[in-house]
């Protein structure tokens, strides 16, 4: 059942619930990987007989958000979602260096994606699933483009959430996102090995093979070449342009994650208006 809000209390209030859920992806982009680091790196030197390199607690919630250079920690009203960063113009209040654009573009993100699932979906069970497969992505793009990795905690929880909204939300769509997933999976597998034969290098990381497959779970199959299509269109021309802007980043490894998740985006928010414009200029 949706939630019956007026738009005067609706639209500001699905604007600071996503600036504060763009604060915690801040948080899972910045830590996710050095938890999993850790966690290799101990697993690692259990398996030779080392003594544990570091047993501190490092989760999601601990220790407190601090400065990544003097280690002060952030007081509460600077830790506000973009009121904080602006406030402090994007400098640590003790030591000055300077905090990345990423907190605040990651926590406007995440308002924008929340406003836009409410204007599509209202304040529905069905808006909240796709809501949180957005800010799921949102979260893998920036954490990709960061470490070009794809982490398993968040790719496959994504595919599973997928099957579970079709089976609850469209049940004659579920065969189809089965199919989905598995051909997602499959066809950039397919893709790295035959690239690796024929160049003797990797073109993608499996991360990619398990969003992609995640993306057919919330699509189904009949949207994977539109998807792929927007995916690679636009990591080619912004890849080119990088590239030849900074010259040190020519040939370098450029991450498909969050053009995968761009075009994810917006196959869950416009896909039946788009793919229907896709099929006339097929056929």
């Amino acid at each position: 059942m949706p939630v019956d809000l007026p738009p005067s209390l609706l639209w500001p209030l699905a604007a600071i619930v996503g600036l504060c859920l763009g604060s915690f992806l801040n948080v899972v982009i910045t830590r996710l990987p050095v938890m999993l680091m850790r966690e290799w790196r101990a697993e690692a030197r259990e398996a030779l007989e080392l003594e544990a390199e570091d047993t501190s607690t490092f989760n999601l919630a601990t220790p407190r958000s601090m400065c990544p250079r003097c280690e002060a920690p952030i007081a509460w009203h600077d830790n506000l979602p973009l009121i904080g960063w602006l406030k402090r113009r994007g400098r640590c209040a003790r030591c000055g260096t300077r905090i990345s654009p990423q907190y605040p573009l990651v926590e406007l993100a995440g308002a924008l994606l929340t406003l836009a699932v409410t204007a599509l979906f209202g304040p529905t069970l069905e808006g909240l699933f796709v809501l949180g497969a957005c800010l799921s992505l949102l979260a893998m793009a920036a954490i990709d483009l960061r470490t070009q990795l794809l982490p398993d905690a968040l790719t496959l929880p994504l595919l599973w959430a997928g099957l579970l909204y079709q089976l609850l939300f469209q049940p004659l769509q579920l065969p189809s996102a089965v199919i989905g997933a598995m051909a997602g999976y499959l066809s950039l597998w397919g893709f790295y090995w035959l690239f690796k034969l024929v160049t003797g290098k990797e073109g993608m990381g499996y991360g990619d093979f398990k969003l992609f497959a995640a993306l057919g779970a919330w699509l189904g199959w009949v949207y994977l070449p539109l998807v792929l299509i927007l995916a690679a269109g636009a990591g080619a021309i912004v890849g080119v342009i990088v590239q030849l802007a900074v010259p040190r980043l020519r040939g370098a490894p450029m991450p498909f994650g969050p053009w995968l998740a761009a075009a994810g985006w917006i196959a869950l928010l416009v896909g039946e208006p788009l793919m229907a414009h896709y099929l006339t200029l097929m056929m």
